[in-house]
C-alpha cells in the first residue's frame, strides 16, 4: 500500500515543507502556476462565490471523524477549465491527504486500496483523504460501483473530473451521492490575466521575458478558453524568445528582458500568424467574404474562409449563426433543406464543441454553397415591412376577424368567411389582404431549385383566391419534344448555381 501512495505522491511535502501537491521547479508552467487558494483560481465565479458549496469545501473544516464531512464532487466541463486545479485547492485544506488516480490507467484494485488506506487514515490519524479521479467517464459500471462505499461512508472526499455529461457517463448511485458542478470555458479576460500572472510570478517565468500586446492577444485567441493550452503555449513561446535573444544576452547587457513577439508564439505553435481581430476589421471582412462566397456558390473559397476563421480562434457558434442567416437570406425556398442543415449544424457545434465541430460546419458550408440560390423570401418580407412602415396596412377584413367572443357576431365578425377545407382543392376564392393591399405580390419565386415548381403553384393559388384568370404558361423551349423533366434536369445542372 505504501508503494502505491509513494508512486502517487500522496501526502508528500515539497522541499519547503508546504502542503501536498505543491509543484516542483522543473514542472510544466501550467503545473507551477496551479493556484494555491480559492482566491487565486481564475474564472468559475459562478461556483466560487461566498457560501457556495465549492468554496465551503475548499475552505471549510476537514470533516474528519465520524461526523458530517465534506460532500463529494463531480466536476463537468471542457478541458483546461480548472477541474484538476480545483481538486488540488480542495486538497490543501488542513488535515487532508491528496491521492490522484486516472481512470485511464487505474482499476478496481487501485480504488479499493485507496479506500482501505483512507479509512485507516481517518480512524487512526483523523485525516480526510481527497481522492481526485480524472476522466471518470472512462470507468465502467463495476469500477464506478467500487467508489460507492467510500463516498457514501465519507471515507474519502471524491473529486471526479469528466468532459462528458455525467448524466450519461456516471452511474446513478454515484450521481445521487455527489454534487455535480458545471465548469465554463474561461473568458478572454480570464486567460489574459492568467498569462500576465504567469509572466511575472516567480513560480512562472519570473519576469525573464515580457509579452508584447500582439502576442498576448494571439495566445488568448488561440487558447479558446483553455487555461492549460494558454500556459503551455506561453512557455513554448518564451523558450523561442529566449533562444532568439541568446547571442545578445552574451554581449554587454542589452536593453532588458527578451520580448515574446507574435512571431515567437506562431513559431512555438508551428502555425502561421493570422492577422485576425475578433472585434475589428478582420473579423468583419472575413465573415463578409465568407457569406458572399456562399452566396456566389464558390464552395472552395467558402471553405477557405471557414478554415481561416477557425484557425484564428473565431467562436464557432458565431459562424453557425451566420450560416443560419445565409440559409434563409440567400437560399430560401430554392432548397428548404438548407435551413434545416444550418440549424442542425449550430446545435451540433453546441453539443460537441471543437475541434470536431469544424467537420459539422464544413458539411453545412458545402451544402449551402452548392445549393440553388434564391432571395425571394428575403425580398418578400422586406417589401412587406416597407409597406407596413409606410402606413399601407388597412383594416382586417370583417369576415377574417375573431368571431368567438360574445357580441362578435353583432359586429359582423366572421360573416361571409369561407372555410378553405370546404372548397375544391382546399383553396377558396376570398379576400385575405386588407383593402389597400389587394393584388399586391410580395413573394416572387425564382426559377431556381425547388422554386421552379413552386412558382407555378403560387400563381395558381393567387388566381383561385383572387378570382383572376390563371397566367399563361410560357412556351416550351426550342427543340420539339423536350419534356419538362429534361428541361428541369438541364436547368438544374446549368442554371441553379446562379442567382436571378
Amino acid at each position: 500500500m505504501s508503494d502505491l501512495f509513494s508512486a502517487l505522491g500522496a501526502g508528500e511535502p515539497d522541499e519547503a515543507g508546504d502542503e501536498p501537491g505543491r509543484s516542483r521547479p522543473g514542472a510544466p508552467l501550467a503545473v507551477r502556476m496551479r493556484p494555491r487558494t480559492v482566491d487565486e483560481v481564475v474564472g468559475q465565479r459562478h461556483l466560487l462565490h461566498p457560501g457556495s458549496p465549492l468554496r465551503t469545501l475548499a475552505e471549510g473544516a476537514t470533516g474528519a471523524g465520524r461526523g458530517a464531512g465534506p460532500s463529494s464532487l463531480i466536476l463537468y466541463g471542457p478541458p483546461g477549465t480548472g477541474k484538476t486545479t480545483l481538486a488540488h485547492v480542495i486538497a490543501r485544506g488542513p488535515g487532508r491527504t491528496f491521492v490522484e488516480l486516472s481512470a485511464i490507467s487505474s482499476g478496481v484494485k487501485d480504488v479499493r486500496a485507496v479506500m482501505d488506506q483512507a479509512l485507516t487514515d481517518r480512524d487512526l490519524y483523523g485525516r480526510t483523504t481527497v481522492l481526485f479521479l480524472d476522466e471518470i467517464h472512462r470507468f465502467n459500471k463495476a469500477q464506478q460501483d467500487a467508489l460507492l462505499p467510500g463516498v457514501e461512508n465519507r471515507w474519502v472526499v471524491l473529486v471526479a473530473a469528466t468532459t462528458e455529461n455525467p448524466s450519461f457517463s456516471v452511474v446513478a448511485p454515484l450521481l445521487s451521492r455527489s454534487l455535480v458542478l458545471t465548469l465554463k470555458p474561461l473568458t478572454d479576460a480570464d486567460i489574459g490575466g492568467l498569462l500576465d500572472r504567469a509572466v511575472a510570478d516567480e513560480r512562472g517565468l519570473g519576469g525573464t521575458v515580457s509579452l508584447s500586446a500582439e502576442a498576448r492577444e494571439y495566445l488568448v485567441r488561440m487558447a479558446q478558453g483553455d487555461a492549460r493550452r494558454a500556459l503551455t503555449t506561453l512557455e513554448a513561446s518564451a523558450g523561442v524568445a529566449l533562444d532568439r535573444s541568446a547571442p545578445a544576452a552574451d554581449g554587454a547587457g542589452g536593453d532588458g528582458v527578451p520580448e515574446v513577439t507574435v512571431e515567437d508564439a506562431a513559431q512555438a505553435m508551428d502555425r502561421a500568424v493570422l492577422r485576425y481581430d475578433k472585434a475589428g476589421d478582420q473579423h468583419y471582412d472575413v465573415i463578409s467574404a465568407f457569406i458572399k462566397s456562399i452566396r456566389g456558390s464558390d464552395v472552395d473559397a467558402a471553405l477557405h474562409y471557414l478554415a481561416r476563421m477557425l484557425e484564428a480562434g473565431e467562436d464557432p457558434r458565431f459562424i453557425a449563426r451566420r450560416l443560419i442567416i445565409s440559409a434563409s437570406e440567400d437560399i430560401g425556398m430554392a432548397d428548404p433543406t438548407a435551413l434545416q442543415t444550418a440549424v442542425a449544424a449550430a446545435q451540433a457545434v453546441q453539443l460537441i464543441g471543437m475541434p470536431e465541430g469544424r467537420l459539422v460546419l464544413a458539411e453545412a458550408v458545402v451544402h449551402l454553397a452548392t445549393a440553388p440560390k434564391s432571395n425571394a423570401s428575403y425580398t418578400a418580407i422586406n417589401e412587406a415591412v416597407a409597406d407596413v412602415r409606410a402606413g399601407r396596412s388597412g383594416e382586417v377584413p370583417p369576415h377574417l376577424r375573431d368571431a368567438h367572443y360574445p357580441g362578435a357576431a353583432a359586429l359582423g365578425h366572421g360573416r361571409g368567411y369561407v372555410y378553405s377545407h370546404d372548397a375544391p382543392h382546399g383553396v377558396a376564392r376570398q379576400q385575405y389582404a386588407p383593402d389597400p393591399l389587394v393584388g399586391r405580390d410580395y413573394y416572387r419565386p425564382t426559377r431556381n431549385g425547388v422554386e421552379r415548381t413552386l412558382g407555378d403553384r403560387v400563381q395558381g393559388l393567387r388566381s383561385i383566391i383572387r378570382g383572376t384568370p390563371p397566367p399563361a404558361r410560357p412556351a416550351p423551349a426550342s427543340g420539339a419534344g423536350a419534356s419538362p423533366s429534361a428541361d428541369t434536369a438541364t436547368d438544374a445542372a446549368a442554371g441553379d448555381a446562379g442567382r436571378d
